[in-house]
This record gives C-alpha cells, structure tokens and sequence, in this order.
C-alpha cells in the first residue's frame, strides 16, 4: 500500500485531463461490436477500469471451440464494465463467467436477474450474498425489458447496447425514475457514432432489432473526463490557481461542477446550507463535499444513498475524510451534512485512509493543498487516472513518498 505525504502549497498552470473513461467504456464496446477495436482510441496507459473493459472484450468476443469452456471475464473492480457487458454476451449468445474483485462482488446485480427472467438467456448467481462470479448461458430474445431506473443507470446503458443486436424491436420499461441520466446520453451519444440507435418512449426506450454496429470513418476519441476535471476545479476553489484545459461537454453530467461550486460561494455566512441534489451526478460527492467544508455556508448532499455501494462506502469514507481536516460533517439517511468552512485542523497533519477508493484518495489530495496530511492506499488512483499524481507534482503538489516510514 503506498503511503504519501502531501502538501500544504498551491497548484498552478494549466492540467490536461485523461479521456472520459465513462464514454470510452462505451465507445469500445461499440468498436468491438463493429468488428473493428481500433476503431476507439485508447490510451497507451489506460486506467485499470479501462482496461478491464479491453480484457472483457478480448474475452467475450473470441470464438469458443466447439464444446469449449465458457469465456472467463475479468471485470477487475470495474462495475461499468460488467453492468454494460453482461447484457451483450447475453445478445451474442456467449456463454461466460463474469469475475471481479474488491467490492464489486457485493454490487447490486439483482435487476438484470430480474429482467432477463423468460428472455432466453440464462443468469446464474452463486450464494451466500454475493453477485459474482456470475455465470450466463442461453441467448437473449427481443421483447420487454423492465427494470428499476434509481438502483443504476449501467443496467439501462447495457440493454442499450446489446438490444441493437437482436432480431426483433425490444423496449426497455422503466419502473422508478431514470437517476445519473447523462450516463446514458453518453451511451446514445456513442451508439449514435457507431451507426445505431434507440428512441426515447414515455416509459422508458424503444430499440429497434437487426442494426450493426460500423466503425467511424476516423478512430473516435473521447473527451476529456468531467468527472477528473472535478478535482482540479476543486484546487482552484480551495485558492490555487490552476486551470482544466479539456475538461469535457456538457454532455458528461459532472461537467456542472464548477455551477456546483459557484453556488456553494454564493451561500452567504450566516445564511442556510445550499441543499445540492446529486441523483444524477453522484460521482461528484468527494469533491463537491470537500468544497463545502470550505464554504461560508457549507452544504446539505442529498439523495445520494446508492453511494455506500461504490468502491467504498463512499457516504461513510467522504465524512471520514473531511473530519481528518477538521470538518464536522455528518452522514444522513441519504447524503452529508456539512457545517460552514473553513475547518479548524484537527491536527498538524491529517491521517487519510484512502479506503480503496479513487475518488476519495484525489479529494484528499486536494485538500492537502491546503493542509498537510499523510495518504495511505494513494495507488488507488490507477483505477482512474494513473497519472493523476504526476500530474499533481507537475502542478506544484507536494508529494513525499512516506511508504516506508508509515510500514505499508
């Protein structure tokens, strides 16, 4: 486990952010359903998550020999790439077992279990609570998909993909309202650069059967990630003066985060915390509420109770961080509350478990810009965005390897 120790001192200058990984989950699955992976540019040092969609693809889309094995699918701690694929190898007809690691095993699997009941395609479970390895055999049939829109929208983007596939028109039946809606815009939005489609219905999409996926006539390459850029945007609210050169559309959700923090600056002292519904951009909450412990209001995070099933209890991991900066913050049933900034420092250095998880071992880093803290777990970042720290010490970032000393 790396340990490091970070700051305090100011960023400056201008970051370029790696590709969004969310649309490349998606573009490459298109490139590999058009035959053509190349299709989709990706980088030469791709984030673990990227790469374990690359890996699932190889997996899935190699014949199997007659009477061979099913194919092994190693998902990693990806649950973009299983939730997009398992849906496809039900499409292709692919028998294969999903894998995974970390939480991901314990992640919610059960509307796919639901909504393929009767489709053809076979999912198996194991017991004893956990979702993985999943194993699935069969193919799927055109027709009626129901599944809940408020557990995640990766179960609607993975009918999106694989139904174009099938022989016949199929719907997708939303039974609770659609939340983190731009992830799915992002699916259309690559299905639309592959040559397929799907229309939106009152209640949920209608997907026409007997398209093919067909490479662009140039290699997609996919924006800048919002979701990265959040964390710089973060630097430079908290006083460093330090910029995003390609921080992506508004067609990633969490491109609103710098609004985000222009309202938490608008909040008077004195005044009431902003409430900030995150349901549709919840992989903003790290940063959005390491912001708030400095604001002159702080803030209220509501509806964002499907974070305890990230890669940590991100609800629990968030609070976590910020009390070892000082900030009171305090969970509720579905979110954080947190008192006006900036925090009294707890201590001369502040103790960061980074808990596994990427986005809380960034939000941290940027709050050392401010107050220094020992990191433990920083090598998280790789499931993201592997250069972030040589991006961070480029900047100006204090950085100190403490491994060693801290016996990690």
């Amino acid at each position: 486990m790396a340990t490091l120790d970070l700051g305090p001192g100011l960023l400056e200058g201008s970051v370029a952010v790696p590709p969004s990984k969310s649309i490349l989950h998606r573009a490459m699955i298109c490139a590999a359903l058009a035959g053509d992976p190349g299709a989709c540019r990706v980088p030469e040092d791709p984030s673990e998550d990227v790469a374990a969609t690359r890996r699932a693809l190889a997996a899935l889309l190699t014949p199997a020999a007659p009477g061979g094995a099913p194919a092994r699918v190693d998902c990693g701690e990806s649950g973009t790439t299983l939730r997009l694929l398992v849906p496809v190898a039900a499409a292709l007809g692919r028998e294969a077992v999903f894998e995974g690691r970390g939480r991901l095993p314990l992640r919610p699997m059960k509307p796919y279990a639901d909504c393929f009941a009767g489709s053809g395609a076979d999912l198996r479970f194991p017991e004893g609570g956990a979702y993985l390895p999943l194993a699935i055999s069969g193919r799927m049939r055109a027709g009626r998909y129901e599944l809940p829109g408020d557990v995640s929208s990766q179960f609607v983007s993975g009918l999106l993909l694989a139904l174009p596939l099938l022989g016949g028109d199929s719907e997708i039946v939303l039974s609770s309202p659609l939340q983190s809606r731009p992830y799915v815009d992002l699916t259309l939005a690559a299905m639309r650069a592959f040559g397929v489609g799907a229309e939106e219905t009152p209640r949920g999409f209608a997907v026409a059967g007997s398209q093919r996926y067909r490479a662009p006539a140039a290699p997609y390459a996919a924006e800048g990630d919002a979701s990265q850029a959040a964390f710089w945007h973060l630097a430079n609210f908290l006083g460093s003066p330090v910029s995003v050169s390609n921080g992506g559309s508004a067609l990633q959700g969490d491109a609103i985060f710098p609004a985000l923090l222009e309202r938490l600056a608008a909040a008077p002292a004195g005044g009431p915390a902003p409430e900030i519904d995150v349901s549709q951009v919840p992989d903003l909450v790290p940063a959005l509420a390491a912001a708030a412990a400095w604001a002159p209001a702080g803030a209220r995070i509501v509806h964002a109770e499907r974070l305890r099933l990230k890669e940590s209890d991100r609800l629990a991991t968030t609070r976590a961080l910020l009390r070892a900066f000082g900030c009171e913050a305090e969970e509720t049933a579905d979110g954080l509350a947190i008192p006006p900034g900036p925090p009294k420092a707890a201590a001369a250095r502040a103790e960061v478990d980074g808990a596994g998880d990427h986005r809380i071992v960034m939000a941290a880093a940027m709050l050392a810009t401010r107050a220094p803290c020992r990191l433990r777990g920083a090598e998280a970042v790789a499931k993201s965005y592997p250069s972030f720290f040589r991006d961070y010490a480029a900047a100006g970032g204090r950085v100190a390897d403490a491994t060693e000393e801290a016996g990690a």
